[in-house]
């Protein structure tokens, strides 16, 4: 898994926001930045709320930080998420 994060510990600033397209079941956890915005695909479901947990995880993994400075600030139940850093 560790081969399909990119390093975006320079992008962990305080504050920062990060747009994200999310797929979920995928065949493998990774992160792949297309533009502006990071397309995220998880192996976990989309229900009660398994998939946006699995994304937090991958995101915070990649940008170095604990899953616990992430908040979902929008995009609960659609693909297109809105994470901020604390």
């Amino acid at each position: 898994m560790a081969n399909d994060l990119p390093d975006l510990s320079h992008l962990a600033r305080p504050g920062a926001e990060f747009a994200l397209r999310v797929t979920p079941k995928a065949s493998r956890d990774r992160i792949v930045a297309e533009g502006d915005a990071l397309r995220v695909y998880v192996t976990t479901p989309p229900e009660d709320g398994k998939a946006n947990a699995a994304v937090q995880k991958l995101l915070a993994k990649a940008l170095g930080v604990a899953k616990s400075r992430l908040t979902l600030m929008r995009g609960q139940t659609s693909r297109d998420k809105l994470f901020r850093l604390d």
